[in-house]
């Protein structure tokens, strides 16, 4: 049960939901694309002047950035927010087979429009509390861009802004509620640029250099790499650039864009030089010369107990939404879409027998269109592959985030399915539903000292061997 306190924050969300669903909707509608997210930035920071926050932009020197902050004093809690859309994903709000409302448009395939709405909604009922209690404190609003590319939380990390913060809270749709625990892998992008001489394909191919065959000789150096990398690596690329599209000229120009993942940052950068080593085989072998282009570099994720327990708490306190017919109808359409289990996402689930057992019974065995119930308490330091930048925030102040439940059971992340969820009164309900908590949660680190006391130690504890940022010394944010 809620306290009064918890309550009237909870009361300020409901009374205005419309308020924040319409942000949420107008982000939606944005669908801009990592560190272009100028309409979206704008949005924000209009709404964070009329919530009554003092405003930062262009932080850390990134157009797209920002914060709004209220109060004076500490503890100082962040809440983060982010609102890039994902490139090719664009699709038409609440239907339920494949149609793009812009073909080839971009799309909010991670649900960030929910994202950075929520934590705005949090971010301000923390306010409204601070107004009315008069007591010492600070709550900080981050807009943080480029999640999906740039990696902007990590160059703030850089510039060691995450260290004014007594402690951060984030949150992110899912098909789950649940807490997110242990730790992931960090990550580096870089771009290659290779440029060679353009000639005639039949009549004077002695004499060009081609862009595309040291593109392509490097593709399988890298596959041949990957038998010697350990379990926890990962390498992913794409061509950015493949010269043009007539096969009778030697292409002078080619880029490949290179994600390579390992647990920690060091290992990241060590593997990232291999894959240098190969881009200069790969000129080397077809005569041609390259550009190597950092984009960005996340951290992995230190887990906070201390924390995750308190958002926990929280959850059960809130009470998880209550989806109606409508909602049902729309995730069971949607999942006749696409293969796999319902309960696929809940960390839990698959790392601990009993959960699996529990959520098993809660999801009717993962037949339940939506997963409508809160999963068990689960916190862990296993690791899951995937990267985020929250990693970075996570080294320099105590961190932790929750999931709330915005689509259907089992979707693909980054789908066309998660882009018709989005305008619904389902992720509407799940976002108010994170807001809620992360708002209780951020007053519960205000209050409680030693809460944030046992976050805190926990937290140097586990960072005890300090922050390595994946950010190249004089890289700047790129848009892809």
């Amino acid at each position: 049960m809620l306290s009064a306190e918890k309550q009237a924050m909870a009361e300020f969300i409901d009374g205005h939901a419309a308020y924040f669903e319409d942000v949420a909707d107008a982000i939606w509608a944005h669908a801009e694309l990592s560190l272009k997210e100028y309409a979206s930035a704008a949005l924000y920071i209009r709404k964070l002047r009329e919530l009554g926050f003092a405003v930062t932009e262009k932080l850390c020197g990134i157009e797209t950035a920002f914060c709004g902050s209220y109060g004076s004093g500490r503890p100082v809690i962040g809440i983060l927010g982010e609102f890039d859309a994902l490139s090719g994903l664009s699709q038409k709000a609440g239907e339920t087979s494949h149609d793009p409302l812009v073909p080839g448009g971009s799309g909010h395939g991670c649900g960030h429009n929910l994202l950075g709405a929520g934590s705005l909604a949090a971010a301000a009922a923390v306010k409204t509390w601070l107004e009315k209690s008069g007591k010492p404190g600070t709550v900080i609003f981050y807009g943080c861009p480029g999640e999906e590319g740039g990696a902007a939380k990590a160059y703030m990390a850089r510039e060691g802004l995450w260290k004014q913060l007594d402690a951060a809270l984030c949150w992110h749709p899912s098909d789950a509620n649940q807490t997110m625990t242990g730790t992931n892998n960090s990550c580096l992008q870089v771009l290659y640029k290779f440029s060679g001489i353009p000639a005639h394909a039949a009549g004077d191919p002695f004499n060009g250099r081609s862009a595309l065959d040291a593109v392509e000789l490097m593709n399988v150096g890298v596959q041949f790499l990957r038998e010697h990398m350990t379990p926890d690596c990962r390498i992913h690329y794409a061509i950015t650039d493949a010269g043009g599209v007539s096969p009778n000229v030697v292409q002078a120009k080619a880029s490949v864009l290179y994600m390579v993942r390992a647990n920690k940052v060091a290992d990241s950068v060590k593997l990232q030089a291999r894959v240098d080593d190969i881009a200069r085989g790969a000129a080397l072998m077809t005569g041609t010369s390259f550009e190597r282009v950092f984009i960005d570099g996340t951290a992995e994720l230190l887990p906070n107990f201390a924390i995750e327990k308190a958002l926990y708490a929280n959850m059960e306190a809130v009470g998880v939404p209550r989806f109606d017919a409508e909602d049902t109808a729309l995730a069971a359409a949607l999942k006749k879409t696409y293969p796999g289990s319902g309960i696929d996402g809940i960390k839990g689930a698959r790392e601990d027998a009993a959960i699996r057992r529990q959520v098993l019974a809660l999801s009717e065995n993962g037949t339940k269109p939506i997963n409508d119930f809160l999963t068990p308490r689960y916190s862990s330091t296993t690791f899951s592959p995937g990267s985020t930048d929250v990693g970075d925030v996570s080294w320099l102040t105590p961190t932790s985030q929750i999931e709330a439940c915005c689509w259907p059971a089992g979707v693909p992340g980054h789908s066309w399915q998660i882009v018709a969820c989005g305008k619904s009164g389902l992720a509407h309900k799940g976002m108010l539903f994170a807001a809620k908590t992360l708002a209780a949660t951020a007053l519960d680190l205000m209050t409680d000292a030693a809460l944030l006391d046992a976050a805190k130690a926990e937290f140097h504890e586990r960072s005890a061997s300090g922050y390595v940022c994946p950010i190249e010394p004089d890289a700047v944010p790129i848009a892809i």
